[in-house]
């Protein structure tokens, strides 16, 4: 369920590098507590600088970035870490766990920042890891786990910090059209139990499957369908 809370804020956002590239050319953009939203466009269009944007992980040339209720331009270089840390999760295409160690504690890793301990730590990944349907490859290490389940690990260690919004970059890329589909059929679950979740990708039918759809060109917002059920919280 949509509420009206933003949990990302972007007015006329700009990002420049050198040589006069604009890579986004004055986005206006809102995502609410509870939205499953596509940020779709080909190669070039700026989705990858927008999810950079987004995840505080650059800073706009120009604009203004609320996230989670943050200025970004009021926060110092560890503050944003800080702000990644507890209200962002994280899934790529490539999966980044760590080789040689279990689904658990790939998971757990995810609170390291949080400073709990390691027994609170590992039954939290235990629970995430539940919740994305690997309760039995907890002690699985990534070379003995397929692409879909490695997938799932990553998203385990993503959401199990309960981030305020779940950034999901090309999700499916890495695998197989049968996994890919189990993995966005996670999203949408992970979403109707009250998750945000924008899923960056090139894919127009990953995108056309989702509930709204920002659509990018040339660093710019060409179309955006959003959803409408909205309600006060």
């Amino acid at each position: 369920m949509i509420g009206s809370n933003p949990v990302v804020e972007l007015e006329a956002v700009r990002k420049d590098y050198p040589g006069g590239v604009a890579a986004l050319a004055g986005v206006d953009l809102t995502i609410r507590s509870g939205e499953l939203v596509a940020i779709v466009g080909p190669s070039g269009s700026g989705k990858s600088t927008l999810l950079h944007i987004v995840g505080s992980l650059d800073r706009p040339s120009a604009g203004d970035v609320r996230i989670a209720g943050h200025d970004v331009s009021r926060l110092s270089d560890r503050e944003l870490s800080a702000l990644r840390a507890r209200h962002l999760g994280f899934v790529f295409q490539s999966f980044h766990l760590a080789g040689g160690v279990t689904a658990l504690d790939n998971v757990a890793d995810g609170l390291l920042y949080g400073g709990l301990p390691l027994r609170t730590r590992r039954r939290r990944a235990a629970e995430a890891l539940e919740r994305v349907g690997l309760a039995d490859r907890m002690s699985h290490r990534p070379h003995e786990l397929s692409g879909g389940q490695k997938q799932r690990v990553a998203i385990a260690r993503a959401v199990v910090g309960e981030p305020a919004l779940l950034l999901a970059d090309e999700p499916t890329g890495a695998l197989d059209s049968a996994s890919g589909e189990a993995v966005m059929a996670l999203l949408h679950d992970l979403n109707a139990e009250g998750a945000t979740i924008a899923v960056i990708t090139h894919d127009h039918e990953i995108a056309s499957a989702l509930p709204r759809q920002v659509r990018l060109r040339d660093g710019r917002i060409v179309t955006d369908t959003p959803a409408t059920a909205v309600v006060t919280q």
